[in-house]
């Protein structure tokens, strides 16, 4: 029961931790998009980057570094946003294997528990044979105390690790599409601008006199 307890110690600390910092994480996805696009197509570049400074939050960090190498190659921006994502997920992970692990441990704690319980009771029925059933009850006690200890650690913890896993997934997600639809945006702003330098040759022609 001592490895038990501080399984689920632990448990509850890491869950506690993992809730507390994904609370902190601050803003829609859509809304930083649409005010970074804004800021964009009306060429403030700056306070597309400070609308991201504004926002705690995954989606924002990783279109920053995208931001910042405006005017760089499609590759170079992907790949920039593409490192930063990488490294948000890994912060958004950090304890969840942790979680993984004590879901696993826990239930085979108390098999293991019921094992040597088991164990006790089989002894003590050797030693006073079957005429004090009281001797062999405390072993099974033991054995069906450990288990369902176990397993009600491992159904919490597991189900905290599913949740979390379900919101990195999502997180993951919104980074990759709101990074495609920022080089999108970048195309759509050159090709803008190609248009209007047609525009201004064009006007500077001077007609032939014949």
């Amino acid at each position: 029961m001592w490895p038990l307890l501080l399984c689920s110690i632990l448990g509850v600390s890491f869950i506690i931790e993992r809730a507390i910092a994904y609370s902190r994480i601050k803003g829609d996805t859509a809304e930083i998009f649409s005010s970074i696009r804004e800021s964009l197509l009306a060429g403030d570049l700056r306070g597309s980057v400070e609308t991201c400074e504004a926002f705690d939050h995954p989606v924002a960090t990783t279109l920053k570094s995208g931001l910042l190498r405006f005017g760089k190659s499609n590759d170079e921006i992907e790949k920039a946003m593409e490192s930063v994502a990488l490294h948000e997920l890994s912060k958004l992970e950090k304890s969840l294997w942790l979680l993984a692990t004590l879901a696993n441990i826990s239930p085979l704690l108390g098999f293991l528990g019921t094992v040597t319980g088991m164990i006790a009771s089989f002894e003590a029925l050797a030693e006073v044979g079957l005429g004090n059933p009281q001797a062999v009850a405390g072993g099974i006690s033991e054995a069906l105390i450990t288990t369902a200890t176990g397993l009600s650690i491992a159904l919490v913890v597991q189900a905290a690790y599913n949740y979390f896993n379900n919101r990195i997934s999502n997180f993951a997600l919104d980074m990759e599409t709101s990074s495609s639809m920022l080089l999108e945006t970048f195309s759509e702003i050159d090709e803008g601008a190609k248009g209007e330098r047609s525009e201004g040759e064009i006007g500077e022609e001077q007609p032939q006199v014949i």
